[in-house]
């Protein structure tokens, strides 16, 4: 193998396995550290920079990065990395000073943002310091979107929402809600410079075909409709007995909003096995300690419909059998089964919908009648006109549309100055710096506590299920929240070898507590895993080879299993090993100043 390249900026990001498998790429290490040690405003505008949004995230996120915490290969769960970011959020000081102060000059230029939600604020919290006038159309009485219409209060407060959507809209941000855009050609008749549009997947998908469906329209709902009707409580109760139809966090939503107005009977009905749902696990386990049943294997086959009323719905059982890796739902036989129902909530899904664009403007969609853009920079086949969020690519969550949020900007800013915006994007912000402060003492924390994971306090579901806006997740304590940030390994605190240091004693070899370092003579990748002196499987994490030794043998380390716990360099007598914090932000429009510089 060659020598491992280490000032590959995209090297040491992939070993910070959380931060790598952030879309938003939020240095979570970083963060945590600054937690441990009671810099929660520091930690707050370390995540701002990145998630725009870490209140509403420490609550609500998909938290695609704790599957990839290497805490997690340790441990039997990794580090409570999402409500940290809460912790950061609940402890804050006063943190409006350290954001861009406006106004800013302005630079004769003018963008127009469709839809309120995530991707859009982060356009605009990008492009708002560089000088750009944004103006944002919404339907909806405030900023937010999704996160305002979908996310029930008793998960995400409005207090929360509010004051981070705030922190964007006060950066000189021109608002236009309760306006509902029913023509792009109208908008671009403005004189926009440039146009992105945010508008979500705002169109829930439906049983339009199923027998009964319109006979009981009344009693039937699209579940993200419902959802935003009572978050603007146009709906206040719902029936005694309900269904929920679908497997996702917007159907753990439904049945969690329908206990808390009325519904005693709810239960959930997924057609899949219930492994395969794609809620999160603690979505479904919280719906589940709310005393709502799920049931698996049951296929909607009727709504039962008597006098214009809904009587409840028939279901036929199925089972789940696999063939090539395909899934297919066989009927067991077994006679239908009937649930009684007052309501039904049909929450299987949704798709984008886009009748206010016009299809003679340049702008084309493909076969999903989705609009066909760049992937890297989210620029439609109208240059003019960007998009982002799950208007872009499809429905995802709150953190992938500030990501894509983030790099639209970058895109519009590349764009109306006139340069490309492939060849001329900015690279990311990285540093290696090293943590030594005494022969054996590192600047950071360094040991390895054997904590559990920490769980997060709950309040009394006797009282949050009589009230929609009471918050359940209480959230983790300041002395809790230090105990889970020990349980980091500070997987961005690297291991540096430099070859012509190295003596061969092999001491880091024999003090390594997961066996990932190895001398051996070199060779090709799959030959080289398997002679380790612990065999590595995990081939998409990769291997630190050094070049050539003395002996002629080279270094390899595993990357997927060090800990990150620097006994290698403390064991080492010649400085061969280091321990270097690695810093990686993701650069913003306009090569705005990272936050970790200053901290």
């Amino acid at each position: 193998m060659k020598p491992t390249d280490i000032k590959d900026p995209e090297y040491f990001h992939k070993v910070v396995d959380c931060q790598y498998a952030c879309p938003a790429h939020t240095p979570v290490p970083e963060y945590i550290r600054l937690i441990a040690a009671e810099r929660y405003s520091e930690a707050y505008m370390v995540n701002w920079e990145s998630n725009v949004f870490p209140g509403v995230l420490g609550r609500t996120c998909d938290r695609p990065c704790e599957p990839a915490c290497r805490r997690g290969r340790v441990d039997e769960e990794p580090v409570a990395i999402c409500r940290l970011k809460r912790v950061a959020a609940d402890n804050k000081g006063e943190v409006k000073s350290r954001m861009p102060q406006g106004p800013f000059a302005p630079n004769g230029k003018k963008v127009a943002l469709i839809g309120g939600g995530p991707a859009s604020l982060t356009v605009a919290r990008d492009l708002a310091p560089l000088g750009y006038e944004i103006h944002l159309y919404d339907d909806q009485r405030k900023g937010g979107g999704m996160m305002r219409s979908q996310i029930p209060s008793f998960r995400l407060p409005e207090s929360v929402l509010d004051e981070e959507v705030g922190y964007v809209l006060d950066l000189g941000i021109h608002t236009h809600f309760n306006q509902y855009v029913t023509s792009l050609k109208d908008i671009l008749a403005k004189g926009y410079d440039a146009v992105f549009v945010g508008t979500g997947a705002p169109k829930g998908k439906d049983l339009d075909s199923l027998p009964g469906r319109w006979d009981a329209k009344a009693n039937i709902h699209i579940g993200i409709e419902w959802l935003a009707s009572v978050a603007f409580e146009h709906t206040k109760q719902i029936g005694k007995n309900v269904i929920v139809l679908g497997g996702g966090n917007t159907a753990m939503d439904c049945c969690r909003t329908s206990r808390r107005l009325g519904g005693d009977n709810v239960r959930v009905v997924v057609r899949s096995p219930r492994k395969e749902m794609k809620a999160s696990p603690w979505e479904i386990e919280d719906a589940v300690h709310e005393d709502i049943p799920i049931l698996e294997n049951h296929v909607p086959k009727e709504f039962v419909v008597e006098d214009g009323r809904l009587k409840g719905m028939k279901f036929e059982k199925v089972q789940a059998v696999y063939e090539n890796g395909r899934r297919k739902l066989i009927p067991t036989g077994e006679p239908d089964v009937f649930f009684e129902a007052d309501d039904v909530l049909v929450a299987i899904g949704q798709e984008n919908s886009f009748p206010w664009i016009e299809r003679d403007l340049g702008l084309q969609f493909d076969n999903w009648e989705m609009p066909v853009l760049d992937s890297i920079t989210f620029q439609s086949t109208l240059p003019i006109v960007f998009f982002g969020g799950d208007a872009a690519l499809g429905p995802k969550n709150v953190i992938t549309a500030v990501a894509q949020g983030h790099q639209a900007a970058v895109s519009i800013d590349l764009f109306l100055n006139g340069q490309h915006l492939i060849k001329d994007r900015p690279s990311p912000y990285t540093n290696l710096i090293n943590q030594k402060m005494g022969i054996h003492e590192w600047i950071y924390d360094s040991p390895v506590t054997t904590d559990d994971r920490f769980k997060v306090p709950h309040a009394d579901k006797s009282l949050t299920l009589k009230d929609r806006k009471k918050e359940v997740e209480l959230g983790f304590d300041a002395l809790t929240g230090f105990k889970e940030a020990q349980r980091c390994l500070n997987c961005d605190v690297q291991t540096v070898f430099t070859e012509n240091r190295c003596i061969e004693c092999d001491a880091c070899v024999d003090i390594c507590p997961t066996t990932c370092i190895t001398f051996t003579i070199n060779g090709e990748e799959d030959d080289l895993r398997t002679r380790l002196n612990a065999p590595s499987h995990n081939t998409e994490q990769d291997l630190y080879v050094s070049d050539t030794l003395k002996t002629g043998r080279v270094m390899v380390k595993d990357e997927d299993v060090c800990l990150h716990c620097g006994l290698c360099a403390e064991r080492c007598p010649t400085s061969a090993w280091d321990m270097q914090k690695y810093l990686y932000s993701v650069t913003k429009a306009g090569c705005q100043t990272s936050v970790l510089e200053t901290i």
